[in-house]
């Protein structure tokens, strides 16, 4: 195991692969189902941990230091796991035939994400976990495969493109924010996959448009985020208001 998954002091919290492999164990089982039908991805999608608190507050606060960050990363699994699962639970889909069961991927893997994160924060951070967040989508039309010059609310796939574009700039921006190296390998993996996400919804948008500049600088580098901008901008989606003022310090 390399340096950065292994903390030499004893404060430190514990190696991060160990966790991740009990993770992928308990999702092969939890989603191994989940490509049967829809209900069945939706049902494991909105799965939650008996240790994750409820919460109907109106503010959301993140906290401070590496627990702060890895908090931060999880509320946006928690809206991506949230509205995959929803397109994943439509009995009549607007998404093509083929697009379907690759859409019911990018569920598995956002529910994944997000499961390891709230573990990560339960076992290292222990009582620091920020409330389930309770999504709002009234911005999309889940009739429409894409929006219309017409539309005043984002499709399915504008919503899908929106929501990986975001997560992308945020990992990126995110990595700074880290007092330590535990978790800079696992948020790399996970923004790869983030990013093979977001090309794949551009391309279905417009085909041929997964390699173009837009999210890119002059030089080729995705864009980042700080986490005011990025909730800025999930606000939208999210009914509790939340604080990135802390997020890193």
């Amino acid at each position: 195991m390399s340096d950065t998954l292994r903390p030499t002091d004893s404060q430190s919290p514990q190696p991060v692969q160990p966790l991740l492999a009990r993770i992928k164990r308990r999702s092969f089982f939890m989603y191994a189902g989940a490509t049967a039908g829809a209900t069945a991805l939706a049902l494991a999608g909105c799965s939650k941990d008996e240790t994750t608190p409820s919460s109907a507050a109106t503010n959301v606060s993140f906290g401070t230091g590496d627990a702060s960050v890895l908090n931060y990363a999880y509320a946006l699994e928690q809206l991506e796991a949230a509205f995959y699962a929803k397109v994943a639970a439509l009995t009549t889909s607007p998404l093509l035939a083929a697009e379907v069961p690759y859409f019911a991927k990018l569920a598995t893997h956002e529910a994944i994400h997000r499961d390891f994160l709230r573990t990560a924060i339960n076992r290292d951070f222990g009582g620091t976990i920020i409330p389930d967040l309770t999504p709002k989508f009234d911005s999309i039309d889940f009739t429409k495969r894409v929006k219309a010059a017409t539309d005043t609310k984002l499709g399915i796939l504008d919503a899908a493109k929106a929501f990986e574009d975001l997560g992308v700039a945020a990992y990126n921006g995110a990595a700074k924010l880290f007092k330590g190296s535990v978790y800079l390998g696992i948020a790399g993996q996970i923004v790869s996959v983030e990013a093979r996400h977001a090309a794949y919804v551009r391309d279905l948008i417009t085909p041929g448009s997964f390699a173009t500049n837009e999210g890119t600088d002059v030089l080729g580098f995705d864009r980042q985020l700080t986490p005011t901008a990025v909730f800025a901008i999930a606000q939208t989606f999210v009914e509790q208001k939340l604080d990135a003022s802390t997020i890193g310090q």
